[in-house]
């Protein structure tokens, strides 16, 4: 297996190695970008995104481009489209310049930002730490100033633990307001679109040419501080918060004290890990199966436990979603808006091993599959450091809230978070 990994991977690396002259960007220090050959995308000259300039996770189809999902065999097998997915369009319509393809975690099934075939995207907040994913390239694209916003995607986490590793806005919207057709799936129930941005005003903008009007909009802000999640955090990333926290109660007013976990936040984090292997694996199982892709180890892991999935359990975490839904909405009302930390701890450090990662992640899910599950929005915002590496803070509210919540995030209190 090692050889034909070794001789896979070479192949991959060759498979870009001639068009790296041919980018749409002089130069790609962060190594974010697939090194495709150069196919500018028409925008308007105008429009509430005029001068900005974007970049695409390498899940989402763009015409006169390939689609690698982060995988050697398939882009090996994708040909260049002919069809944008509508994201993009949306973009590029609203005036926005595409400068390219980033790098994808393999099959978007990580929150590392590592890939064992196309390399690992540097974190342009804290360089000698892993960048997060899946939606690493467009997290390290943005983070380096190579881009004003990027487009993820976010099945477990693969916006939101990026965006906290690297410094940076970034929104999980409500299950579904974001297209996901001409899209390379992972867990469909769970998958959503998500947006990167450098400063709270252009993911506004950008959002707001994406989602359109919040068909259930925030009726006042009620905050909800979750006890049970800030309980996860390392010390030193709980004293990191706490001036964030205490300045959202200067500016917005009462905090009140509330448990998510119900029945726990474990119980939570084991349905949810069960339901997207499930669904993982009945996305790529005629993939894997055929193919036999030498992949990431711990990606390999989680697609071949996904396969011996009891389908009584399963049945059993679905229907824990759909109580946890109901009751967390309830929870919201119309009005609540719940302060979480985006992540554990600030980003592992490039060097960290297996089992360091394995623990990471863990306690990370434990934080990312409340969203998740419910398929409620949740925006993350830069809120604290931990040896001079970022932290986030996030807001999640009522299913179709989302524009609600990033208008708030862009609130003169919490500006002045940063």
């Amino acid at each position: 297996m090692q050889a034909r990994f070794s001789v896979f991977s070479c192949a991959a690396r060759r498979i870009v190695a001639n068009t790296m002259n041919f980018m749409l960007l002089a130069q790609d220090h962060a190594h974010a970008f697939m090194p495709y050959p150069a196919v500018p995308l028409t925008h308007q000259d105008h429009g509430t995104m005029a001068g900005f300039t974007f970049a695409v996770k390498d899940l989402f189809d763009v015409g006169g481009y390939p689609t690698s999902a982060g995988s050697p065999l398939m882009l090996a097998a994708s040909g260049i489209k002919s069809r944008t997915a509508l994201p993009v369009l949306q973009l590029l319509q609203a005036g926005a310049r595409f400068v390219g393809k980033t790098i994808t975690d393999e099959l978007a099934y990580s929150l590392n930002g590592r890939n064992i075939h196309f390399g690992t995207p540097r974190n342009g907040a804290a360089p000698d730490r892993i960048p997060g994913g899946s939606s690493s390239g467009s997290a390290s694209a943005v983070s380096h100033g190579l881009c004003d916003i990027a487009l993820g995607t976010d099945t477990g986490g693969s916006v939101r633990a990026p965006a906290s590793h690297c410094g940076l806005f970034g929104l999980r919207p409500t299950h579904g307001r974001i297209s996901l057709s001409d899209c390379v799936a992972l867990a469909p129930s769970l998958d959503t679109g998500g947006v990167f941005a450098r400063d709270a005003t252009h993911l506004r903008i950008a959002s707001k040419v994406l989602l359109g009007s919040d068909p259930k909009p925030l009726k006042g802000v009620r905050l909800l501080r979750a006890v049970d999640t800030f309980a996860l955090l390392s010390p030193s990333a709980e004293q990191a918060l706490l001036p964030s926290v205490v300045r959202l109660q200067a500016t917005h007013g009462p905090i009140q004290d509330v448990f998510l976990g119900e029945p726990s936040l474990d119980a939570l984090h084991w349905a949810f890990r069960r339901i997207q292997a499930d669904e993982a694996w009945q996305t790529h199982r005629d993939f894997l199966s055929r193919h036999r892709p030498p992949i990431e180890s711990g990606a390999a892991e989680r697609f071949a436990w996904g396969a011996t999935l009891d389908a009584e359990q399963l049945s059993a975490d679905r229907r824990l979603r759909q109580r946890f839904r109901a009751q967390l909405g309830d929870l919201l009302g119309d009005d609540g808006v719940i302060i979480l930390p985006t992540m554990p701890d600030v980003a592992p450090l490039l060097s960290a091993d297996g089992p360091e990662l394995e623990s990471y992640r863990y306690r990370a899910v434990q934080l990312l599959c409340i969203a998740g599950l419910a398929g409620f929005p949740q925006v993350t915002l830069p809120a604290g450091r931990v040896n001079g590496a970022p932290l986030g803070l996030s807001l999640m509210g009522p299913a179709g809230s989302d524009l609600g919540l990033v208008e708030l995030v862009e609130d003169e209190g919490l500006i002045n978070l940063l």
